[in-house]
Order: C-alpha cells, then sequence, then structure tokens
C-alpha cells in the first residue's frame, strides 16, 4: 500500500501529512476503521487512487458523495470476491454415464461369473455377451469369456476373443497383466491344439508383457514337450541303419571326425540301438575322447546288457585312461556276458595288458604309495571304509583258512577281486 502511494504522483504528498498517515495505519491495522476514515476526503481520495480509478480531488459536495459511493461499491465487491475464494464450490455428486455403463457391465460379468463357476457354460456366455454390450471398454469381460470357450474346447474361438482382447486393451492402454493374461491363454489354447510353436510364441509373447511363475512354468513344459516330439518325429530305424553303414566306411578309411558325424545321426534316427552308441564310441576313442566314449558305451550297456562288444570297448577305454582296476572288473562283466566265449580270448588279453601295466606300475612303488594310488579309485576307496570289509580282511590277515569261508560269498568275492586288482591285496 505504502508503495503505491509513494508511487503515484497525486497520492504520494498525503504521506507527509501526519494524520493522513496514522489514519491509513489504523486501517491497515483494522480495515473496520476505514468507514469512518472514508469522512475525510484525503482518506477517500487514496482509496479510490489505490483501486485504481482517478484520484482526482472532488471539487464540490456532489463529487465527493460519488467518490465515496465509487469507493465504498469497489470495496464491497473486492470483500464479495475474496468471501467466494475463500468458500469451497459445492461438490454435486453426479454420476456420469461411464460409471452407469461399467456399473452395469459389472452386473452382467459377476452373473456370468457365477454360472462359469458352476460350469453352466452358455449362461455365462449370455452374461459376458450382457456386460461386454453393456461397456465395450470392460476388458476383463472379454479375458472371463475366453476362459468359458477354452472349457468348452472351443479353442479357435477362445484365440479370436484372446486376440480382440489384446488389441483392444493396447489401443485403450489397459493394464498389462489383462494382455498378459490373454496371450497366455491362446498359448494354452495352442497347445490342446498341438500346436506347440504357436504355444511357445505366446507364452513368451505374455512372459514380456508381465512374468509369472505359472506361465513360465507352462512355456517350460512346452518346450521340453516339443522337443521330445521333434525327437520322436525324427526317429527313422531304417535311415539310423543307413548312417551307421555309412559311418563304418568312413570308420575304415580312418576318417573319424566324419564318421563320429554319421553315427550321431544314426543315434538320432533310432536312440534305442545301441550299436549306433557303441560304435560311435569306438570313433571317440580314435579321437581320444575318452569320457564321450565311455559314456557312450555306458548307454549302449544300458540299451542291452548282454552287449559284449560294448564292455570290450569300456574296459579298452578304462585301460587307457590307466584305470586298470576298473578295466579288469569290466572285462570279469563281459566274460559274464559271453557264456558261449565267442569273445574270450579278446576279453583274456585285455585282463593281461591291464594286470601287466598295473604291475608294472606297482613294480617300483612301495607299499603306502601303493596304497595311496589305489585309494584313487573311488571303488576302491568304498570297500576300504566299510567297516564289515575292515573286519574281514583282519579275520583273513589273522586266519588264510577264514579267506576261504569268505569267498564262498559272491559279494565279498567280487570286493576282494577289486583290492587284488588295486594291489591292496598281494596274493604272493
Amino acid at each position: 500500500m505504502w508503495q503505491k502511494i509513494a508511487a503515484n504522483p497525486k497520492l504520494s504528498p498525503f504521506l507527509s501529512q501526519p494524520d493522513v498517515v496514522t489514519k491509513l495505519q489504523q486501517i491497515q491495522q483494522n480495515p473496520q476503521n476505514i468507514a469512518m476514515a472514508m469522512q475525510d476526503q484525503r482518506i477517500m481520495q487514496i482509496m479510490v487512487g489505490l483501486m485504481g480509478l482517478d484520484a482526482t480531488v472532488a471539487t464540490n459536495q456532489d463529487e465527493l458523495e460519488q467518490q465515496k459511493r465509487e469507493a465504498e461499491e469497489n470495496l464491497e465487491r473486492k470483500r464479495q470476491e475474496e468471501q467466494k475464494k475463500e468458500e469451497p464450490a459445492p461438490v454435486v455428486e453426479e454420476e456420469t454415464e461411464e460409471k452407469k455403463k461399467r456399473a452395469a457391465s459389472d452386473e452382467h460379468k459377476a452373473l456370468g461369473n457365477a454360472s462359469y463357476k458352476k460350469r453352466q457354460f452358455d449362461d455365462a456366455l449370455k452374461h459376458y455377451d450382457a456386460a461386454w454390450a453393456a461397456d465395450d471398454t470392460n476388458l476383463a469381460v472379454l479375458t472371463n469369456k475366453s476362459a468359458v470357450l477354452f472349457e468348452m474346447e472351443k479353442y479357435d474361438e477362445c484365440i479370436k476373443v484372446c486376440e480382440e482382447a489384446v488389441d483392444i486393451g493396447r489401443s485403450m492402454r489397459a493394464d498389462f497383466k489383462l494382455i498378459a493374461r490373454a496371450l497366455a491363454r491362446i498359448g494354452s489354447a495352442y497347445v490342446k491344439k498341438d500346436d506347440l510353436e504357436q504355444a511357445i510364441k505366446f507364452f513368451q509373447k505374455s512372459l514380456s508383457e508381465h512374468r509369472t511363475a505359472d506361465t513360465l512354468e507352462k512355456l517350460r513344459e512346452v518346450e521340453t514337450l516339443k522337443k521330445k516330439k521333434d525327437l520322436e518325429a525324427y526317429i527313422d530305424p531304417k535311415l539310423a541303419d543307413e548312417a551307421r553303414e555309412e559311418g563304418n566306411n568312413l570308420f575304415k578309411n580312418h576318417d573319424y571326425a566324419g564318421s563320429v558325424k554319421l553315427y550321431t545321426e544314426a543315434v538320432k534316427r533310432n536312440p534305442k540301438d545301441a550299436r549306433n552308441f557303441s560304435n560311435r564310441a569306438a570313433a571317440y576313442m580314435k579321437l581320444m575322447a575318452l569320457p564321450e566314449a565311455e559314456k557312450d558305451c555306458d548307454e549302449a550297456i544300458r540299451l542291452d546288457e548282454n552287449f559284449v562288444k560294448a564292455y570290450i570297448r569300456k574296459a579298452a577305454i578304462q585301460f587307457t585312461k590307466r584305470e586298470f582296476t576298473r578295466c579288469i572288473e569290466t572285462c570279469n562283466l563281459a566274460s559274464l556276458k559271453d557264456p558261449e566265449g565267442k569273445h574270450a580270448a579278446e576279453i583274456q588279453q585285455q585282463i593281461q595288458k591291464a594286470y601287466l601295466a598295473n604291475g608294472q606300475d606297482n613294480e617300483n612303488l612301495t607299499p603306502e604309495q601303493r596304497y595311496k594310488k589305489a585309494m584313487q579309485d573311488p571303488e576302491v576307496a568304498k570297500i576300504m571304509s566299510d567297516p564289515i570289509m575292515q573286519q574281514i580282511l583282519q579275520q583273513m590277515q589273522e586266519d588264510p583258512k577264514a579267506a576261504r569261508d569268505h569267498l564262498k560269498n559272491p559279494a565279498i568275492a567280487a570286493k576282494i577281486q577289486t583290492l587284488i586288482n588295486a594291489g591292496i591285496i598281494s596274493t604272493r
């Protein structure tokens, strides 16, 4: 106020009059004093000037009264404006048309949900259609409807409704969880249609919208199932035999890498034929891929426990790995699987090589070193840590006759033979 008065050339001279300044201070402290102060023509002129009107000094009583009325009207108008600002605008609760539509839609949706739970699917569809007709922005109605169609095994219709839900949902920027739910249901429908490739595609799309454990588990299950079906569809025993024969020709020509490739094709075409694994093991061995070779021998033996050739190849691999004790044990198993003795010479030759190599290895070792080396074999370590075997070995050491009794037990005899092969027990 003081700045405005000082800035107005018509009003600023009043600031040099003490009585005017006193009255202005009183008005500032208590606005109610303005009515009395307005009796002073100078105060009236100052008020008129502050309100942006022409601060002209009245020359007669009529002008004075006119200025007074204008000043009072302006003051009253300002008070009313301030009062309106302070009073909150009345809140009128009017239900919008959109709210009415959503309420009607939710009512039909609730009836549809109740029918769905009772497995009254036709009624549920009617309610969901009514709900969508009432409000075509209520996206949950479409996802619920798709669930009904899924249960009714109408998978194509289910997919169509879900696709509609996704398109509308994206256009209205709907909750990404609803979109993810619709995409996941499309994936489930494709699983039922046995279209696993499409199912994987839509499960992945759903997870990109919203990641849930349930959808992730479904995706993994379908991926595993698809892989299994793809392998089964690839099986053809005739083509497997052809690939194995081609592999044999490459093996004979010393193309071991090429033979591995063809034996692998034979395995894919017929994974139940032990010969495919055994032949690939032979090729792997030539390439010094010993772990892979032994794994193939184990698979061949699993498929055909009487496949003597697989035992012999496994023993050869173990010999190359300098696992002489295990080599001898595998040879003994091969002998048991060869009752007619067709491979007896080959088996005995491998056993003799293993005994000779094991003896040469142990020849320059002290008993402590020999024991330490033998204990590196997990099977030997297991036998030596068995309290019962420790007791048996103690009895055999104290009473040689007890050895004959223990050897009558096949299980004990096999373990003792393992210890002999490992050099733990000396027969000399």
